[in-house]
C-alpha cells in the first residue's frame, strides 16, 4: 500500500505543500501520496486519527494547529520541546506519535543559502509569537553574536528572550527601543499580511545588512520593500517554507531531495 502524507490546516486550500511533496517524491523516486487536509478547528485530534486510520504515515501542520499537535505527540524532538509546537508529525514503527518542528531549520538552511550574514552577526527578530519561538535555537547555533526580540508587547518578548537565555545572547525589547545596526533583520509578524510595517528606526539595517520576511508574495511585502529603502538586500519566505518541507520529508523517507530545482519552479509560479 502506497503511504499516506497529508498537510492540516484551516483553511488550507492555498497549501503549496501538497506540490513541493509530490515534487520531492517524484524526485527521489519514492512511493508516496500527499494530499492537503483542512480540519475542523475543534477536533484537530479527530481529523488526525481519521487519518491514520486510512494509512497515513506523517504530517504537515500549520495554522491553527502547531499547538494541537504539540499536545498530540506522545514523543517530541527537543527542538519541538522547546519551541512549544509542532508542525511534523509521523508514526513511529512503535505505533508512537512522534512530533518535531522543522520551521527553524528551514529557516537556517535557507538564509544560508541566501549566503546570509549568520556567524558572529548582531539579528533583530520581529515578533514573540509561535513564528519567533520556533526560530530561535537554530539561529544561535548557527552562531550569531547577539539576539535582541522585538515585539508591541514588550511582556511577551522579554519572557521568550528570557526562556532562551542560557543558549547565547538574548534580549527582549519593544519596537520603540531598537537600538541598531543589525547584520540581519528577521520579520516573524504577520503585518506583511496586512501591509502594515513595525515601527522601526532608520538606523536599523548595517551596511550591507539582509532584511529576511518569513512571508512570501509575487511582489515584494511592505517590511522588504522599506529594508530596500535603507540598503539593505532582501530575501522572502518561499526558500524557507521549501527547506522546512525537505527536512519532513527526509525525517519521514529518510532521504535528503535537493530543493533547488523547486525554488525556482515555484518562484516563477508565483
Amino acid at each position: 500500500m502506497t503511504d499516506r502524507y497529508a498537510v492540516f490546516g484551516n483553511p488550507i486550500g492555498h497549501s503549496k505543500s501538497p506540490r513541493i511533496h509530490r515534487a520531492f517524491a517524484e524526485q527521489t523516486a519514492q512511493s508516496l501520496r500527499y494530499d492537503a487536509i483542512e480540519a475542523p478547528e475543534i477536533d484537530f485530534a479527530g481529523a488526525w486519527q481519521a487519518f491514520v486510520d486510512a494509512g497515513g504515515r506523517g504530517a504537515n501542520v500549520t495554522v491553527p494547529f502547531k499547538q494541537d499537535a504539540y499536545a498530540l505527540a506522545q514523543v517530541l524532538s527537543p527542538r519541538a520541546q522547546l519551541a512549544g509546537a509542532v508542525n511534523t508529525l509521523m508514526v513511529g514503527r512503535d505505533g508512537q506519535i512522534y512530533g518535531d518542528t522543522t520551521d527553524g531549520v528551514g529557516l537556517v538552511r535557507d538564509l544560508q543559502a541566501h549566503a546570509a550574514p549568520l556567524e558572529g552577526a548582531r539579528v533583530l527578530l520581529l515578533g514573540a509569537g509561535g513564528a519567533s519561538r520556533g526560530v530561535i535555537e537554530p539561529l544561535l547555533e548557527a552562531g550569531i553574536a547577539s539576539l535582541t526580540i522585538a515585539n508591541r508587547t514588550v511582556a511577551k518578548a522579554e519572557e521568550l528572550a528570557l526562556l532562551f537565555a542560557a543558549k547565547g545572547e538574548v534580549a527582549g525589547c519593544g519596537f520603540d527601543v531598537v537600538e541598531g545596526p543589525f547584520d540581519l533583520v528577521i520579520n516573524a509578524t504577520s503585518a506583511s499580511l496586512a501591509g502594515d510595517l513595525p515601527p522601526l528606526p532608520d538606523e536599523t539595517f548595517a551596511a550591507e545588512g539582509l532584511a529576511y520576511d518569513m512571508m512570501y508574495a509575487a511582489e515584494p511585502t511592505v517590511f522588504l520593500r522599506w529594508a530596500a529603502e535603507h540598503g539593505a538586500r532582501t530575501v522572502d519566505g518561499l526558500g524557507m517554507l521549501i527547506e522546512q518541507a525537505a527536512e519532513s520529508f527526509w525525517l519521514w523517507r529518510q532521504v535528503r531531495p535537493d530543493t533547488a530545482p523547486l525554488r525556482e519552479l515555484l518562484r516563477r509560479e508565483l
